[in-house]
């Protein structure tokens, strides 16, 4: 029988490769499944690109893009060359037969296991190492934009006559330079090392030389180099010095040169330079000595001299020559510092005059006369109204306000301009009647309208609330006709698919309707691959199979307006307070940008977050760049982001910034000319609040311009914290529309109070012009208060404990209503200071915040009064109708007080009655929380009284026939009874 392959025991089992059908599916998934991982990695730069292009800003990504590709490749490859060529190097100076000895025969087995893989080992460890380094170096592509396209600013340094852009722009990449330089060599000194002892070119424990000469002279030269980049460092470090961070008593976050810097630092950082300069000489020459000796004493010289010269030297004049004098040795830096930082944050121009702060004049009524001229005094404070904004006009559980409104400019019916508080009606998806896929994604997409309030008056329905200029969904009022669909705002933050077969709910005027997406933001999905890169980008994926989706769809995203304008100018830090604004037909949506840098020679610096925190940003508003340390901001650039289809548009704003001018160098055509505004968008510009606020942080310390003066910090200032805040935190600055002394006219401006260090009285008043189309925008004005005046914190407790206010507060305990006190502004006005208070309840049958009463301080004296005019003529201590309160109701009794009382039993049953439904009244106007109505019916109660008790009968009986008398006479119009 022939053999069959069975052998003896039966057939034989074959264990070979795979069938062919095996085979090609394992490659097909393995492809597939590389694919797949490709694909997931490809999406998000795949849909960025689409962004990018649906806002006509690819420009940003290309740029940003091939700088980063440039330098990942560029250093990558540098990084990856070094190494590999030393581990080349090291291996090619190998010493052709190795020691006998334990050492190299441990070795051997090394060695002979990489034998086979040395090409593979060298490929795969320059590949790792360079690519984390060109990782790293991507990362520096705003430091080579700004060195390549560096634009001077026209200023130099005090010490070493540079100009400014070499700090701001060039240093930063020569120092990126000098470090990945050090880790080049430090990478290809300890690879080269490691390569020489894996061959017997450096040896341990063998008998014989340490190291061969080649090995030697090899790794001398890599210390060569490694000195000369210390040599650099060195040189680089006397420029360092004008933009060093130290403590120093007379700042914090103090920048620059001081005494000891100048006189010990920079000679000793000359001195370094050329010790290291000749030990990197000593090392090289190692190339024909073959031997350390001479280098290692050098390199030990240069530590030792590193320690004596750049570390006991300057301490020992920090000591003894520093310490004795300090004022007068520090004063011709401290001067440089001031100078710097009053530069660097656009300070040096603001005007400080003394102020009095007491009354120039005792004439109540001349003084109550030009307080209406003063200022537009707020009394819609939009940090505490938008519960009423919400409650009276949200209309609708899912939309909603933001916790802070915006104060803006609007004309009314007579063509003036009147300071407005103004909020949008965001979506908010929280408050749908069903949360699911399609409703929270295609349904509801967009808010609806803007709402406006005057500033200076309250509305009566219900009295208290905000006087409404434009109100209702959809939206009627001042504003006149816009596109009132919000497709964009600071609340929407998940994305929308529009404009496909699912349509979305929309309002109009006759009620609910439908709607389809108009606009061409966004980016369509109307092909399956930019469907499946969004599914994996967002990871969702109903995206790339939902029959919602479909022709016509177009996905929005990144749709607030700090995110889109983040997103398109990278190079901006942008405002923590978007402010919307109704221009032409649209809402635009208004983001001030900064550009700054944080090499300003001699400028102190600021942590941005810090210094623009205050009692607001705790949970209403965001602060901006949190851990950005600054010591140079500009506002620079003023972008809208259109609330319909999203545009983004940047404009500059400072002309001079050359910071700007770099940016728009490496960005050509991002940024329109400050000539491109249109005016109906300059009406509604305004100085931003975070400027501000770093501003007068630094004008805190920097209004003083004498550096004896500024060294003992006995005029030293501080931002106050906010009095009517339970939240801790600064006084924020209020936007208001008033004069300061030696303005003909109202501006609308940006205020805020300081005082003194330590202290509680007011030091000083700020305020700088806020409106954009003024000749005057930018001005800051500081009023520096020469006597004792209460600051905002002693005004709000002499309040507290006035007695007006404590009864007002009991009577509030049993109707279950809180008191709120809105926002404490200040007013210079004839010499002294005027401070007008909003004063709202909240709670009971309505959850939200009524304006009920005013308080008001001038000098010594403070009122609590049922509205703006009635405090503003109480604190005057003059009478007057009160013009901002509607007019007397008609069933008002008249009040004449030139007519004798009447007396007799008919009177006296008429007081009594009228003191019974005055009582009556002011119980409906407590329970009700009508505040104005239970004002009047506690006087019209007091007059009453005071009738009856005149009408009572006197001593002797003879005032019955005067009573009957009197009774006779005409009463309120009528003829006696």
């Amino acid at each position: 029988m022939p053999d069959r392959g069975g052998g003896p025991t039966g057939p034989r089992i074959r264990v070979g490769r795979p069938s062919r059908r095996v085979r090609t599916l394992l490659m097909t998934l393995g492809v597939l499944a590389v694919l797949a991982m490709a694909f997931v990695m490809f999406a998000g730069f795949w849909t960025d690109w689409l962004w990018y292009r649906s806002v006509a800003f690819s420009s940003v990504f290309t740029t940003t893009l091939w700088t980063k590709i440039g330098l990942f490749l560029v250093f990558g490859l540098l990084m990856a060359v070094a190494i590999g060529v030393n581990i080349w190097l090291a291996h090619r100076l190998r010493p052709p037969l190795s020691a006998m000895s334990l050492e190299q025969q441990s070795l051997d087995r090394y060695r002979m296991s990489v034998a086979p893989y040395k090409r593979w080992v060298l490929l795969a460890v320059t590949a790792l190492v360079g690519l984390i380094a060109g990782a790293s170096a991507s990362g520096q592509w705003r430091t080579w934009l700004m060195y390549v396209n560096g634009v001077p600013f026209g200023q130099k340094d005090p010490q070493f006559k540079l100009d400014v852009s070499f700090y701001a722009f060039d240093l930063p990449w020569y120092r990126f330079l000098l470090g990945f330089g050090f880790a080049a060599v430090v990478l290809s000194l300890v690879a080269a090392a490691l390569t020489h002892y894996l061959y017997g070119g450096l040896r341990i424990t063998s008998p014989g030389a340490r190291a061969t000469g080649a090995a030697t002279g090899h790794l001398s030269v890599l210390l060569g180099v490694f000195v000369a980049l210390k040599a650099v460092a060195y040189w680089l470090d006397r420029y360092g010095l004008a933009v060093k961070s130290s403590d120093f008593k007379a700042t914090d976050n103090w920048t620059g040169l001081r005494y000891v810097d100048a006189n010990a630092y920079l000679p000793a950082k000359t001195i370094l330079f050329c010790i290291a300069v000749i030990c990197a000489v000593l090392f090289f020459a190692t190339l024909w000595r073959r031997t350390w000796q001479l280098p290692v004493i050098g390199f030990g010289l240069m530590v030792l001299s590193a320690i004596l010269i750049g570390g006991l030297y300057p301490a020992i004049v920090q000591k003894f020559q520093v310490q004795p004098n300090e004022q007068a040795k520090e004063a011709p830096f401290i001067q440089k510092n001031i100078d710097a930082t009053r530069d660097a944050y656009d300070i040096d121009k603001a005007k400080v005059d003394d102020y009095e702060g007491t009354s120039t004049t005792d004439d109540g009524t001349k003084l109550r006369a030009n307080a209406d001229s003063a200022a537009s005094y707020r009394v819609m404070d939009p940090n505490v109204v938008s519960p009423a904004f919400q409650q009276i006009q949200q209309k609708r559980n899912y939309y909603q306000f933001p916790k802070t409104l915006d104060v803006d400019r609007y004309k009314g019916p007579d063509g003036k301009e009147q300071d407005t508080v103004i909020g949008l009606r965001e979506l908010n998806l929280q408050g749908l009647p069903k949360r699911n896929w399609i409703n929270d994604h295609f349904t509801y997409t967009h808010g609806y309208g803007a709402i406006a309030a005057r500033g200076t008056t309250t509305g009566t329905n219900p009295t208290g609330s905000p006087d409404f200029t434009e109100s209702g969904l959809p939206t009627t009022g001042d504003l006149g006709s816009y596109e009132q669909r919000i497709y964009y705002g600071e609340k929407t933050e998940q994305y929308s698919i529009v404009g496909g077969p699912q349509k979305e709910l929309d309002y109009e005027e006759d009620g609910e309707k439908t709607t389809s997406y108009q606009g061409d933001s966004g980016v369509s999905l109307s092909n399956a691959f930019n469907r499946a890169a969004y599914a994996v980008s967002f990871s969702e994926p109903q995206i790339l199979y939902s029959g919602a989706i479909g022709d016509g769809s177009r996905i929005l995203y990144n749709r607030t307006p700090k995110e889109r304008v983040e997103a398109v100018a990278p190079w901006l830090t942008i405002d923590g307070d978007a402010y919307p604004a109704v221009v032409g037909n649209r809402i635009q949506w208004v983001v001030d940008a900064y550009t700054t840098t944080n090499g300003y020679p001699y400028a102190s610096r600021t942590t941005l977050g810090d210094t623009t925190a205050d009692s607001l940003t705790t949970n209403q508003r965001a602060v901006v760049a949190q851990q950005n340390q600054v010591n140079y901001i500009r506002n620079s650039v003023k972008a809208t982001v259109d609330a319909y289809d999203g545009k983004v548009k940047l404009y500059e704003w400072d002309t001079e910034d050359p910071v700007l001018k770099t940016w728009r160098k490496a960005f050509p055509g991002t940024v329109k000319s400050r000539g491109d505004i249109p005016q109906d968008l300059m009406d509604h510009l305004r100085y931003p609040q975070d400027l501000f606020k770093v501003q007068r942080e630094l004008l805190t310390r920097y209004h003083v311009e004498n550096p004896a003066q500024f060294y003992s910090g006995s005029d030293a200032w501080q931002v106050p914290d906010d009095p009517t805040n339970k939240e801790p935190g600064s006084v924020p600055p209020y936007y208001l529309s008033m004069k300061m002394p030696g303005q003909d006219s109202q501006k609308f401006s940006l205020t805020t109070t300081l005082t003194p260090k330590g202290r509680p009285n007011l030091g000083a008043f700020m305020a700088v012009d806020a409106d954009a189309t003024s000749k005057d925008y930018g001005t800051i004005r500081l009023l520096r208060v020469t006597s004792t005046v209460k600051g905002p914190g002693q005004v709000q407790s002499e309040l507290n404990g006035n007695d007006d206010v404590a009864e007002f507060v009991r009577n509030l305990k049993g109707t279950d209503s809180d008191i709120e006190y809105g926002n404490l502004l200040t007013v210079p006005l004839d010499g002294g200071f005027l401070y007008i208070e909003p004063v709202y309840t909240r709670g009971g049958t309505q959850n939200y915040p009524l304006l009920r009463k005013v308080a008001a301080s001038y000098g010594s004296k403070i009122v609590f009064e049922n509205s703006l005019g009635e405090a503003l003529n109480a604190v005057f201590g003059v009478d007057g109708s009160d013009t901002t309160t509607p007019p007397t109701e008609p069933d008002q009794p008249p009040g004449d007080t030139t007519e004798p009382p009447a007396t007799g039993d008919a009177a006296l049953k008429k007081a009594i009655a009228d003191a019974q439904k005055a009582y009556t009244a002011g119980e409906t106007a407590l329970k009700e929380q009508d505040w104005v109505a239970y004002g009047k019916a506690q006087a019209d109660l007091q007059k009453a009284l005071e009738r009856a008790a005149a009408a009572q009968p006197k001593a002797g009986g003879a005032s019955g026939a005067e009573g009957a008398g009197d009774a006779e006479k005409p009463s309120g119009g009528d003829q006696g009874s």
